[in-house]
């Protein structure tokens, strides 16, 4: 059965569906010997697929990974600033993954891994309701009834953020724990949430990415995960 090109790549596990667009554009595949220049053009697999001149492995069975992300890596593969990144420290003998969504250099916690990526998108896309939950550390005066107008939804800079849910755990005079949770999780949203009323985040956990959860994993630490029958997203 014959699909997308731009699909294909993405569920080989090199990618995302966005960035084998990019990868397809830039004039980096070639199928059969040819340069591919759109993400439409059909394949079924039986074609030799490269990717800067190394062939595209067969697609394996879906798998997904948690990982303890510690603070001080990008979740990216490549980093223009020569960073550390989430891929280089991952654990011998894991084929190449790719993340559901990122965490920032400064965020730790709970970060999922795959080598579908559009299992990669699915698990993204905002329709699945799924909540991600985080343990949080301020500093500053926590002003509660302005905690309380961040959870009916807001807007920053001209982009609007969906309700939050916003608990405070511990408070004392110089720091105060939150555990807040979000159902879309845009870039920085916590750190631009707390910016927004005052108060400097000092730490930030991810605990769970909607049934899936940090619990004892230590940092640096990958647990496989089976994906079963029951398993359903939205496309």
């Amino acid at each position: 059965m014959s699909e997308r090109l731009a699909k294909f790549l993405a569920r080989s596990g090199i990618c995302s569906r966005r960035e084998a667009e990019n990868l397809i554009t830039q004039k980096r595949i070639t199928v059969n010997g040819e340069t591919v220049e759109t993400p439409a053009f059909l394949v079924n697999g039986d074609e030799t697929i490269l990717f800067d001149g190394e062939k595209i492995k067969a697609k394996e069975k879906t798998r997904l990974w948690l990982y303890h992300k510690p603070a001080g890596l990008i979740t990216t593969h490549k980093d223009e600033k020569d960073r550390d990144t989430v891929f280089a420290h991952l654990p011998a003998g894991l084929p190449r993954v790719i993340s559901v969504g990122r965490l920032d250099l400064n965020s730790e916690g709970l970060l999922l891994l795959t080598n579908d990526g559009e299992l990669s998108r699915a698990l993204e896309l905002p329709q699945n309701g799924w909540s991600r939950r985080y343990k949080v550390k301020v500093h500053g005066l926590v002003n509660e009834k302005k905690l309380k107008e961040l959870q009916n939804g807001t807007v920053i800079d001209g982009v609007e953020y969906a309700p939050s849910k916003i608990t405070i755990d511990t408070k004392q005079v110089s720091n105060t724990w939150l555990t807040v949770t979000l159902t879309e999780g845009k870039n920085r949203e916590i750190r631009k949430l707390m910016t927004s009323i005052g108060l400097t985040v000092a730490r930030l956990i991810r605990l769970s990415y909607g049934p899936f959860q940090l619990g004892s994993l230590k940092k640096g630490e990958v647990l496989k995960e089976q994906l079963g029958k029951s398993f359903k997203l939205c496309e």
